[in-house]
């Protein structure tokens, strides 16, 4: 059973930054895919970000260009380094992993931007 755990939510101001990190409890490397989603109030789930075993990433419009994802093999977690921040991007967080067919999330973290 894979189990993730997320960390590092918070508020901030327009135009700071945050990292967001996912503790996971299987080697990292036994995960096909790995990202970060986030729903806001009142909408849907959205992809944010996604980074696969062979470390390529892939990033959602909204993020290209503020937000990196990337592994901590030492640590096995999977960080998302948000910059920029717009009050947009206020949402709850959710870690993500892909095992064959088998999805699993996080419980999700708070990030709310202040304009």
């Amino acid at each position: 059973q894979v189990q993730l755990v997320e960390s590092g939510g918070g508020l901030v101001q327009a135009g700071g930054s945050l990292r967001l990190s996912c503790a996971v409890s299987v080697n990292i490397f036994t995960i096909n895919v790995m990202g970060w989603y986030r729903q806001a109030p009142g909408k849907q789930r959205e992809w944010v970000a996604s980074i696969n075993r062979d470390s390529s990433t892939n990033y959602a419009n909204s993020a290209k260009g503020r937000f990196t994802i990337a592994r901590d093999i030492a640590k096995n977690t999977v960080n998302l380094q948000m910059n920029s921040l717009k009050p947009e991007d206020t949402a709850v967080y959710y870690c993500w992993g892909k095992v064959i067919s088998d999805d699993y999330w996080g419980q999700g973290t708070q990030v709310t931007v202040s304009s």
